[in-house]
């Protein structure tokens, strides 16, 4: 299992990036939660990984933080949900937001999120609550780095739509937003938070 990867950050096309690990470049799927936190290319960064491997695919996933993968690994252990889908939920809900849903029994909150039905939802109250408790207290995040502004609104868009939105509600997610000087990885962010308040 391939637990931290530690290298040079070469690209960062949400949700894909590559990593440089002395000498090999490994791509790496993460939530746009670990992409709020990652510095410009070039620079050098430390991820905590969880190793997919299926029949047809090994897949790496990458996280910022050891709160995140350990959110991830257990988010997998619930029935029916995949990598793409834990991904999904951890790009559109931050750790500790996801744990107050699951802890208040808020699961139309959790309908808001790609792919998140209300059997769905419901079912992840169910068998996520155990699992968390306690969770939050123990937890352990490192302070955010500031993002470099990047190309904006296609970006975003994009990332979006591999999130598992459709482009058309992609699209309505990302308008009335001032794209002027932001990143696309903040444009998602106040996307996905005014999709939470809508």
């Amino acid at each position: 299992m391939i637990g931290q990867l530690r290298g040079i950050l070469l690209s960062k096309e949400p949700p894909h990036l590559l990593l440089d690990a002395h000498g090999v470049g490994y791509e790496i799927e993460a939530p746009l939660s670990t992409f709020y936190d990652l510095p410009a290319p070039g620079t050098e960064i430390t991820l905590y990984t969880h190793l997919v491997v299926r029949e047809d695919a090994h897949l790496l996933f990458g996280f910022a933080s050891a709160q995140e993968r350990t959110l991830f690994r257990t988010l997998l252990k619930v029935n029916g949900v995949g990598a793409r889908l834990a991904l999904a939920i951890l790009s559109g809900v931050s750790a500790q937001g996801f744990v107050r849903c699951v802890q208040n029994n808020d699961s139309a909150s959790l309908t808001q999120l790609p792919g998140i039905g209300k059997k769905t939802a419901e079912r992840l109250i169910l068998e996520m609550r155990d699992k968390l408790s306690g969770w939050e207290e123990n937890a352990v995040r490192g302070a955010p780095v500031n993002v470099s502004p990047g190309d904006a609104m296609h970006d975003a868009l994009s990332a979006l739509v591999s999130l598992g939105y459709k482009p058309h509600e992609a699209s309505r997610m990302l308008q009335g937003i001032d794209s002027a000087g932001l990143s696309r990885e903040e444009l998602i962010r106040r996307a996905l938070q005014a999709l939470a308040k809508a």
